[in-house]
Order: structure tokens, then C-alpha cells, then sequence
């Protein structure tokens, strides 16, 4: 696949790029621990998918595609069920680890250098698509929903997961630093977000915005489901949040919508 130069990408584009690739190593032993399970579970959390059904309950024959692959795992555990996964990543660094993977663990299926927002798929391609993070955090909504859109077939469904809204008013500056209790940012006019000392890009929209331009793209919203940490949870990802914080107030957030026949 022909991709774009780094210096002809939109400079969000770029910038995370350049990110992902710098930190991919911190992710080559989570996503190895990922593969090596057929249990799905999601988020920072790992909130087991029997509890959370966010995928349709039967993905055998479906043509899926992962919105920001990353190492691949997502797409592993569908492929295990019978899906037939393609997958897409920002990152070369992280797709030579996904394909290191799926030949470590013989199981192959297509990922492309590329992001979410400009994709190399044809019209109505796809019965699924999803995102844990990937681009329903690291690409701009306004360019990747309509671009899933496309890409669907009528009735195609559409699941990602990212940060809740609320704690992305409670995070400091430095993202280095976990959630607190106060709001520190606005919730109204929430879209490009930078966090002091890092070059990477973040995209976040309240929910009254998820609900517009999903609905406007032509997708009916089926759930928002808003993920609680369970007591006692521990997560390699402390700098997020600690799991007393995410046990009171929901941490990460899942949106499940359907393409209009």
C-alpha cells in the first residue's frame, strides 16, 4: 500500500507518529500478554468482555477493521472467533511488533501503515469496526467517524473506547500525573487536547458532541457504556488513575453504535 510521506501528513498526524514510534517498546509486553490469551478484556482495567459485551455476541465470517491496531491484540482475539480482522496503524514501530506477534503466534491477517482518518478501504467494506484508543483517541473525530462510516456496510456496527470525558477535566498539565477530583479544563469546546511536555496530539468530545456527530454521520448510538474499575483493580497505568478514583467515577468510556441500514 502507498502511504504519505511523514511531511505531506496533517501535523497531528505527524506528531503522534513520531510519538507511538518513540514509546512503542513501553507496549511489546502488555500487547505479548494480550496475544497469548483468547480471554477478551478491555481497557486499562481489563474489564472482562463477558461483563462489559461490548462486541456483537457473534463475529464468525464478519470483515472487521481495528482503528489504530496498535500490536494487534484486538484483532487477534476476533480472528480467534472467526472474525476476519484488517488492521490499521499510525505507527510503523508498532505494526513491525504486531507482525513479529502474529508470526510468534500463527495467526496472520492484513495491517497497513496508515491512520483512521484517511483509510485505504472501499466503500461499504466492512460488517464491524473498532477502536480500543487507537483513533477514538490519537485521531481527530471529525475526520475518522465519517471515515468509519464510509467504510461500512449499512447496518455495520461501530464500537471504541477511550477516556470518559470526566476525567479528561481532571487530569493536570502533565500527563504524567494521575486524575484528581478537581475539574481543571472546560467540558464545553472540548476537541484537541496537548499535555504539557509531550509532543503527541489527543482527541476528546463531550458527550452532547458524540451524540451530534455520530448521529449526524448517519450511525444510531445503541449504548454508551462508562467502565468502573472494579475494587481492588490494578493497572500498569497509575498515571491515569488510581483505581479508588475509577471505582467512584467512570475512568474510560465505550461507545457502541450501528451504520442506518
Amino acid at each position: 500500500m502507498t502511504t504519505s510521506p511523514d511531511e505531506t501528513l496533517p501535523e497531528h498526524v505527524r506528531a503522534n507518529r513520531e510519538s507511538w514510534d518513540r514509546f512503542a517498546h513501553e507496549y511489546v509486553e502488555p500487547g505479548h500478554q494480550n496475544w497469548a490469551t483468547s480471554e477478551i478484556s478491555w481497557g486499562i482495567w481489563d474489564v472482562p468482555e463477558a461483563e462489559l459485551r461490548l462486541l456483537p455476541e457473534d463475529v464468525a465470517g464478519q470483515d472487521v477493521v481495528d482503528l489504530g491496531c496498535g500490536t494487534g491484540y484486538v484483532s487477534a482475539w476476533l480472528a480467534r472467533r472467526g472474525a476476519r480482522p484488517v488492521g490499521i496503524d499510525n505507527s510503523p514501530v508498532q505494526l513491525e511488533t504486531a507482525r513479529r506477534f502474529q508470526t510468534e503466534f500463527g495467526l496472520e491477517f492484513p495491517v497497513h501503515l496508515g491512520n483512521a482518518e484517511t483509510t485505504p478501504f472501499e466503500d461499504g467494506q466492512f460488517d464491524g469496526a473498532f477502536s480500543e484508543y487507537g483513533a477514538a483517541l490519537w485521531a481527530d473525530p471529525y475526520a475518522w467517524v465519517p471515515e468509519a462510516h464510509r467504510i461500512l456496510k449499512p447496518g455495520g456496527w461501530l464500537m471504541f473506547l477511550t477516556n470518559s470525558a470526566l476525567i479528561t477535566m481532571c487530569f493536570p498539565e502533565h500527563d504524567d500525573a494521575p486524575a484528581g477530583t478537581t475539574l481543571l479544563r472546560p467540558y464545553f469546546g472540548m476537541h484537541r487536547i496537548s499535555w504539557e511536555g509531550d509532543d503527541s496530539v489527543e482527541f476528546h468530545l463531550p458527550h452532547g458532541e458524540w451524540i451530534r456527530l455520530l448521529g449526524a454521520t448517519g450511525f444510531e448510538i445503541e449504548r454508551l457504556v462508562e467502565i468502573q474499575a472494579p475494587l481492588g483493580a490494578t493497572t500498569r497505568y497509575s498515571d491515569i488513575a488510581s483505581a479508588e478514583w475509577a471505582n467512584k467515577w467512570p475512568s474510560e468510556e465505550a461507545w457502541i453504535a450501528r451504520k442506518r441500514a
